[in-house]
Order: structure tokens, then sequence, then C-alpha cells
């Protein structure tokens, strides 16, 4: 029997997140198949990624490294419907944004697992948090409306549609008015283990990259409010917000990105995980929750598929301060 040709598509490697674990995944099912993405940072690779073949786009000439890949948006949607995936039975893409472009000469099918249509072309709110100043976000939102049509028809050319909760099934409904399959993505909650010899703080904690969607600062302001200790964990651009919120308390640490075995004793000493974000599946409350440790989230997007409540944890219905 002739052995299936695959290819994997991927946004961009130049950070790692969820959606890394994701193609690491695909990468142990089909370990033979290439993986192509728009940019690659080597540095940002996850190790079990290090040795795959691994393929730029010819964007790669203009990509300056680390996270900052800003002045390369507008081409991102070409660049990957342009990319050549050879002769190849079978597609994969790892979508947030464009991956759902590809265009395979071969005629193959392609599924797609999508993490979250993206959100900064159907939400505005979503382009006001992602980039400054008003100018910025006009240029954005011209750029938003231009690959909407683009973006639902890439949608409907798939032979295979996933996504990692219902929350973002919904959008998919919604937006591209497509059905979508739910399978959640992989966390690898055995190495989130409850210690009994380790006894519990008397601190909350909030863990993960600061971006503005995450709502850290109100974790932080609440915190300073309630007059209990606050443990951050995670580092990114909203960092000036999340230290304004802090207002000088020192019953608040910002310890900035943390390793995992920091991370894993910061979950087995905590009182609770505080998680005020909108997110799209949210693996740290998956891994806090694996560790023992009770989520108290604001109640709506994929922590409606993980935390069970009054059970595993308990929502709030609004992202204030107030409220949480």
């Amino acid at each position: 029997m002739t052995q299936q040709r695959v290819a994997i598509v991927h946004e961009r490697f130049t950070e790692v997140g969820g959606s890394e674990r994701v193609v690491e995944q695909f990468h142990h099912l089909w370990p033979d198949a290439a993986i192509h993405a728009a940019v690659v940072d080597r540095e940002a690779l996850p190790p079990s990624l290090r040795h795959a073949d691994i393929r730029p786009s010819k964007l790669q000439a203009l990509y300056r490294g680390g996270r900052s890949y800003a002045h390369l948006l507008p081409l991102l949607p070409l660049a990957l419907a342009r990319l050549d995936l050879g002769d190849v039975d079978l597609v994969v893409t790892s979508h947030h944004a464009f991956a759902n472009r590809v265009r395979p000469r071969s005629g193959a099918p392609v599924l797609s697992y999508t993490h979250t249509p993206a959100r900064w072309l159907w939400e505005p709110a979503m382009r006001a948090n992602e980039i400054g100043g008003r100018a910025g976000t006009l240029a954005l939102d011209v750029f938003a409306a231009s690959q909407r049509s683009a973006d639902r028809r890439a949608a409907s050319r798939l032979t295979g549609l996933a996504v990692n909760s219902h929350h973002v099934a919904r959008r998919v409904t919604d937006w591209w008015h497509q059905q979508a399959t739910v399978i959640p993505p992989p966390v690898d909650t055995e190495r989130f283990r409850p210690d009994a010899a380790v006894e519990r703080e008397p601190f909350f904690l909030a863990a993960g990259r600061l971006v503005p969607y995450k709502q850290t600062e109100v974790a932080v302001a609440a915190a300073h409010q309630a007059g209990v200790r606050l443990v951050v964990a995670g580092g990114g651009r909203n960092l000036p917000a999340v230290q304004a919120a802090a207002a000088g308390d020192p019953r608040i640490e910002i310890l900035g990105d943390v390793d995992d075995p920091t991370l894993l004793d910061l979950y087995r000493r905590c009182q609770a995980l505080v998680f005020p974000g909108e997110e799209d599946f949210g693996i740290v409350p998956v891994e806090a929750q694996a560790a023992g440790v009770p989520v108290i989230a604001y109640g709506a997007g994929g922590v409606r598929d993980t935390v069970i409540e009054g059970e595993t944890g308990i929502f709030h219905s609004q992202q204030t301060t107030a409220s949480l």
C-alpha cells in the first residue's frame, strides 16, 4: 500500500503556544510530513519540532525574528495561498488567521484544525486592543474589511473542519456559515498533578501571556481592591497595564515568564487560579484543574467546556473588577 503523502500548514513559528502544541501532535501523527509556515523563528520552535522538515515561505526574507511580524500582515494571505506544498494526498492546517488560504496544486483535500477564525477580522473590539493609535486601528479596520469575504470563501473550500471548543464552533457558524466538529486540543495533564506533600498558601494565581484580551489587569485590580495576595506568572506587551493596575501593592507579585517546574509549583501552592479573559479554549485552566486547583473564570469561551461550575470552579459574569 502506498504511504499517504501529507503536508502540514501552520500560520507562523514566532512563539510557543497552544497552536504549536497542536502542530507537535500533527508531527507525531505524520513524522515525515513537511511543515509549512509563513515565517519561522528557529529559536521559538518546541523541542520536538527542532529537527522536523519545516519550510518557511518567501516572506522569511523580510522577517526580522522574534515575536514581531506586524509589518508582514498584509502579505500573509498571499504568502500562504502561494505555498508550494508539492504533490501531496492530504493537507492539514493549523489555522487562526490565514492558514486556510492554502491552494494545493494537487487538488488534495484540506482538513483544518481551526483554533479560531481570526477574531480581529470579525470583532472590532479586538482590532482596537491589538494595535495602538487611531491611524493604526483605522488601517487594520480597512485591511480586515478587505479580508472577511476571502476568509469565508477559504472556509467553504475545506474538506473537513475541526475546532477546539463549542465556543469556537459557534463563531464558525456565525462568521463562516459552516459546521465544525469539536476536538479539544492536547494538554499534558499528566505533568500537572497535585502533590499532597505541598501545602496550599494564601495567594491567588494569574498565569499566561500578558496580552490585552486576557484581561490580566482586571485580576490585578480586583486583588488590589480585595486586599488579597496575587502572583502573576507570564510576560508580554500588556505588562505596563498590569503594573499600573497593581498600583504598587506589595501583595501583588509579578514574576514575568516562568519555566514549567515553577508554574507547576505555583499551581500546587496557590488557593485558586484567576482567569478573567475570554479564551478560545484555555489551556491554563485545564492544567490548573489537573494540579487540583479550582478556577475563578469569566463565564464565557472555552472554560464553559472545561470548568464544571460549583465543582472545579466558579464563573463571574462580567469582565470587570467589581464582578471578579
